[in-house]
This record gives structure tokens, C-alpha cells and sequence, in this order.
């Protein structure tokens, strides 16, 4: 078309048109003019290309390969043939480590600046936020994104003699401490916080708990619910949250210590109501995950994607997964571009790209 006549079209005739063109074609001719990059945070843009057109993936980080993350389209069920690398598609993430993914917003660490990194690498926007104080060393990062309020990081801090607790919110773009979440998580916390109907959920060992943090009041409790089997008989526990519909508890069984098998529960009635019992791990897959995790299950961690619980160990290249749709438990087919010398520090992470997630 004559570049006169494609200048003199209607705006909202445009912006028709170009909602058309499939999203990767339009990602790539975005680049060509700064109208067509705009059109990409436009909420007519945004609800004609929603997160269900594009794929899902499992995205596998090891300390080895660094800043080349592999991923895995959970849809196709295959491993694609190039791995992820962000410092390609954007120059800040030299010297950056992923720590956390939620809803098509990544959050890197960047030592060298003191500050965490929240990025969308399908619409490349990022923003830069500082350590809520210096010197800073973080135990725990629970990153957390919601497409109506926007991001919360919630960090577990050491210190000069004891843990100290702090909330990022992104509509405000600053930090608060959290007074007293130190005396009741303590240091036997082992996974990161699952967000729940507004709050943070966390499990403690030693004597088994559940503790709940209200995000918007601030406020930190216990949740009162029954669980079978009695806590003296969990060897581990780790909590699951499917996009806030249901939170799923998954529990290693056994005695002093040494699990002999492993249940998958769900609450049932919100925070105050009982866990009833979902599935049991088959005999043959218990052995084989209990022989990988060598019972340190320390290096056991667990989250959602897509319809599937994801079991996980740090020492292991694979996932094992239960599909809540069907009730079936598999395993995820190792990645082939792994070496075999590599033997710990996986961390899996599951990844929605989502055009809407604003960093």
C-alpha cells in the first residue's frame, strides 16, 4: 500500500487491522515505529491478544548456565530447540540472577547494583528497584503478581542480630517493614510463600504449622485448620496454590524422619477449614523421587503451572508432576541439552507470558 494512503487511514482503523496480525508477527514489526510499539499497551490491544494465544512454558535455571534458561512448552509437551536468554533482549541483565516468575513478570537479583530487576521480556518493559537497605542479604523472596493489583515482593532479610521482614507494592513503588513476622516464621521456614485469596501462606517444621499474611492489612496469623495425618507423622510439607482456586498441601509420610510414601491434600472451606486428602504418590515414583532428594528434603520445592502440581529437587534435572485434571503423577522428560556432570542446582520455574503483567 501507498505509505500517503496507509498515513491518511483512521486511527481506530489502524489499530483494527493491526489487531489481526498474530501477536509474534506484530512483536516483531512494532520495532519499525514507535505508533505500532504503543499500540502494545492498549486495552483493545491487550483483550484481543490475551495470555490463552500464547504458549506456557517450564523454564529450568542451573548455576552453570547462566543467563541461557531452557525452556519447555507445556502445551506442545517437547523442550524447544533455543534456550531463553534475557541479556539478549535486554542490556541490564548482565550479571543477573533469576529468583522468581509470576504471571509473565520475571525478578532478578542484581548484586552489582544492590537492587532487584522486574522485567516482561515479551513487551521488554523493566524497572529497577533498590534494596530496601544496605548492607542487604535475603533468605527468602516471595514475588507475587496480580493483574488487578499489580506486584508485591515480600522478602525474609538477614539482620544485624535477627530476621527482618519487608513488602514491596508496585502501585507505590516503596518498601515497609513487616514488624514481627521474624518471631513467628523463625528460621524453619523452607519454600517461599504461596499466595492464597489475598494472602501469603507458609509452612513451618518443627512442630508443624501453616502461618497466613494478609497482604493489603499487614497482618500475620495462624491458620487454624485440620490437617490428617497428625503432624508428628510429616516428614516434610510444601504448599501449592492453582492460581488461587485451591491450595494444595504436599506431604512427605513416615517416621523419624524418613518418608515412606507422599500425599497430595487440599483445603477445603478457606484458611480455617479442614485438608482432605487428594492422592497418593504410587509406590514405584515414591522410591525413585524419595532415592533423589536422599531424604534432604531441605531441597524439596513445589509450585503450580498450568493445571499440574510440580514436585522438584535441587538435585535432580527432572520434575515430577501430578495432573489435577486427569489424577495422574509424571515425570517430566529431562532436558537434552543438559550435561550429565550436572548434579544440583536446578531450579524450575513456571512461566506465562502475559502482555498485560506492566513491570
Amino acid at each position: 500500500m501507498d505509505p500517503k494512503i496507509w498515513s491518511l487511514l483512521p486511527r481506530e482503523l489502524l489499530e483494527h487491522i493491526l489487531s489481526f496480525l498474530p501477536l509474534r508477527a506484530f512483536l516483531i514489526l512494532r520495532s519499525t515505529c514507535k505508533h505500532f510499539s504503543s499500540l502494545l499497551f492498549t486495552p483493545s490491544f491487550v483483550s484481543k491478544h490475551s495470555s490463552r494465544s500464547l504458549s506456557s512454558f517450564l523454564l529450568l535455571s542451573h548455576p552453570h548456565c547462566h543467563q541461557h534458561y531452557p525452556l519447555y512448552d507445556s502445551a506442545a509437551g517437547t523442550w524447544h530447540s533455543s534456550a531463553l536468554s534475557p541479556s539478549l533482549l535486554l542490556p541490564n541483565f548482565k550479571n543477573s540472577s533469576l529468583i522468581s516468575s509470576s504471571n509473565g513478570l520475571l525478578c532478578f537479583s542484581l548484586p552489582n547494583s544492590s537492587s532487584f530487576l522486574i522485567c516482561n521480556l515479551l513487551t521488554k518493559s523493566q524497572r529497577e528497584i533498590k534494596f530496601p537497605s544496605f548492607p542487604f542479604v535475603f533468605e527468602l523472596l516471595t514475588f507475587v503478581s496480580t493483574p488487578k493489583l499489580g506486584y508485591k515482593i515480600f522478602i525474609l532479610a538477614c539482620g544485624s542480630s535477627r530476621f527482618e521482614a519487608f513488602l514491596y507494592d508496585s502501585r507505590f513503588h516503596s518498601w515497609q517493614k513487616v514488624n514481627g513476622f521474624d518471631r513467628i516464621l523463625g528460621d524453619t521456614h523452607h519454600q517461599e510463600g504461596v499466595y492464597f485469596n489475598g494472602r501469603l501462606y507458609f509452612a513451618t517444621s518443627e512442630p508443624f504449622s501453616i502461618i497466613c499474611f494478609n497482604l493489603e492489612a499487614g497482618t500475620t496469623e495462624h491458620c487454624k485448620s485440620e490437617l490428617l495425618p497428625p503432624p508428628d507423622e510429616l516428614t516434610f510439607a510444601r504448599l501449592v496454590s492453582d492460581a488461587g482456586e485451591r491450595l494444595y498441601l504436599v506431604g512427605g509420610i513416615g517416621v523419624n524422619g524418613i518418608s515412606r510414601g507422599m500425599k497430595l491434600w487440599a483445603l477445603c472451606g478457606g484458611g480455617g477449614g479442614r485438608w482432605e486428602e487428594v492422592e497418593s504418590l504410587p509406590e514405584l515414583v515414591c522410591r525413585k523421587f524419595m532415592s533423589v532428594c536422599y531424604h534432604n528434603y531441605e531441597h524439596v520445592y513445589c509450585f503450580w503451572h498450568q493445571g499440574m502440581v510440580c514436585i522438584c529437587c535441587y538435585t535432580w534435572p527432572e520434575i515430577l508432576y501430578y495432573r489435577a485434571s486427569r489424577r495422574t503423577w509424571h515425570w517430566l522428560p529431562k532436558c537434552p541439552s543438559l550435561p550429565e556432570k550436572w548434579s544440583c542446582g536446578f531450579k524450575w520455574y513456571s512461566f506465562l507470558p502475559e502482555i498485560s503483567a506492566m513491570a
